[in-house]
């Protein structure tokens, strides 16, 4: 039934045919498939939708290590809404790993309703200026000759419109009238946001140069490159476009639905939603694969000799701290790059499962406030985790010491609070999944050099379904003191205990002072919220 709903969904409110353009190089060669390099390219494809979303619609990133290293791309249009731009980038990675088998490099441009662009490669392809064509093409027929001078000469004062908005924004979209016909055309440009602006108008305007070669007076088209492409049409393909619908001979609208008829036949619709429906079940396929062995995630798996040498053999100098899940050591990589290497002790009360939920979860749910998990390692009874690293440690190291918490001054203390509160914020309500973390505190805040809040160790944390909103559980985790009393009574949690926490968190941020060492002289006030509620209650 869900299914079937799905391709309902999005059978109805079509007005034009689905146009992508993915594209699978040979020129870099060929990997194993499920070999390492493709384990590396599904992981990072699987956690591009949240990836994006979280970065203004734009992120680059890398997984893996050199030979098997892939550097992944994905981005929508500005304003894009954060459902649309993550069912996008999902559709077109689904299609990359349908269509790419073996290619060591793809690109998916998808131009209909949503504009998005999914890119990947075994090297590093940021900034570089794309200009081979991938797609020149027009799939609609030609105008006639008395109206053909009209749509080049209006077509060409919409491009110049478009491109110069894309100088500053790298992306534009509009419709200018066909004085000749009953028609507007309508255009929209976009390029990678990787590109120096410089370069992103250079390339639209060879688009501009082509389209005189290739689809002089058609009604319709694409020319697309790595960087940029532009696309044009006499019906509204874009959803922005359906409040500028075209005008009849009288000035009148010409309604969605005698659109939709002129465009698109019912057979074709039919087709797209079945068409629609298997991608989805490609995406499920490949973000489902069973966690049952944790080394089968090769993608981020690190030799354990390569961690022991990072760390000098586990040195007790490299020592940064240590928890209940283990001690924490800093590492140097062979490339220069300082990580943060994690020891899950034999003796810790958390064991595999903890280890097997932050690998795969860490791993799919990055957000700027988040941590980020690089790799994992595991050898026998060892058991690695390996982070970036942080030179300023945790929040607590800061906060609850006399000298060092002279260094957060009221405004650094306001943009941690809000950095967290951002972090938050994406697990309960911008992920995909939503994540309960359920040991928030100042322990598990990490700062960056510049004192921004990473919020760490998702060992505990739980994912929930669409639908759910609680849970109850017979094993109470986390830290006394920044529970919530339903959870420590009777295991009920939900995003509401997260807030608790962080409740908590708020007031040791403002006050400097720990909950549970928070005592009045007399004794009668045991922690910090005790006291902040008596004193509530008193004014």
């Amino acid at each position: 039934m869900d299914d079937l709903l799905f391709v309902v969904f999005w059978i109805v409110p079509l007005c034009s045919v689905l146009v992508s353009a993915d594209i699978c190089f040979e020129r870099s060669g060929f990997f194993t498939p499920n070999g390492t390099y493709d384990l590396n390219r599904r992981l990072m494809l699987a956690s591009l939708p949240s990836l994006v979303t979280a970065n203004d619609g734009f992120y680059t990133t890398s997984t893996g290590q050199d030979p098997n290293r892939v550097y992944g791309l994905g981005m929508c249009a500005p304003g894009s809404n954060t459902r649309s731009c993550s069912d996008c980038i999902i559709s077109s990675s689904a299609r990359l790993l349908r269509n790419c088998t073996n290619q060591m490099e793809g690109i998916d441009w998808r131009m209909d309703r949503t504009l998005c662009l999914v890119r990947y490669s075994n090297r590093s392809f940021y900034g570089s200026l794309g200009m081979e064509v991938l797609r020149s093409e027009n799939y609609t027929r030609i105008f006639q000759d008395d109206m053909m001078t009209d749509l080049d000469s209006e077509w060409e004062a919409l491009m110049i419109s478009l491109i110069d908005q894309a100088s500053t924004l790298y992306y534009a979209a509009g419709t200018q009238k066909l004085e000749s016909s009953i028609s507007h055309v309508y255009g929209a440009v976009q390029c990678s946001r990787d590109l120096s602006l410089e370069n992103c108008t250079y390339c639209l305007k060879q688009d501009v140069i082509e389209y005189r070669s290739c689809c002089h007076g058609r009604q319709g088209g694409i020319i697309s490159r790595p960087s940029c492409f532009i696309r044009w049409e006499v019906y509204p393909f874009l959803a922005l476009f359906d409040n500028m619908p075209p005008l009849d001979k009288d000035g009148k609208k010409i309604s969605k639905g005698t659109i939709v008829a002129i465009v698109v036949a019912p057979v074709v619709v039919i087709a797209l939603g079945f068409a629609l429906w298997k991608r989805r079940k490609a995406y499920k396929a490949f973000t489902s694969d069973s966690v049952d062995d944790i080394t089968t995630s090769g993608s981020l798996q690190f030799e354990f000799k390569a961690i022991e040498a990072a760390t000098s053999n586990f040195h007790s100098n490299n020592k940064l701290g240590h928890g209940g899940f283990g001690e924490v050591y800093k590492g140097t990589l062979p490339n220069g790059a300082q990580v943060a290497v994690k020891r899950l002790s034999k003796k810790s009360g958390q064991g595999e499962e903890e280890f097997k939920n932050e690998v795969f979860l860490v791993a799919k749910l990055q957000h700027k406030n988040l941590v980020r998990l690089l790799g994992f390692s595991v050898k026998g009874e060892e058991k690695i985790l390996v982070y970036e690293f942080l030179p300023n440690k945790s929040l607590d190291h800061f906060l609850f010491d006399p000298k060092k918490s002279s260094q957060l001054d009221w405004t650094r203390r306001y943009n941690i609070i809000e950095g967290i509160t951002r972090g938050i914020l994406y697990l309960h309500q911008d992920s995909r999944l939503t994540i309960i973390h359920r040991d928030l505190k100042a322990g598990n805040i990490l700062l960056d050099k510049d004192l921004n809040p990473k919020i760490a160790d998702f060992g505990v944390a739980r994912n929930f379904g669409v639908d759910q909103t609680e849970a109850t559980t017979g094993r109470v985790v986390g830290t006394f003191g920044y529970m919530p009393p339903e959870y420590v009574t009777s295991g009920q949690f939900s995003t509401k205990s997260d807030v608790y926490s962080f409740g908590v968190l708020i007031m040791e941020i403002i006050c400097g002072k720990k909950n549970s060492s928070f005592n009045e002289t007399d004794g009668s006030i045991s922690n910090l919220v005790t006291y902040v509620s008596m004193e509530a209650l008193e004014q």
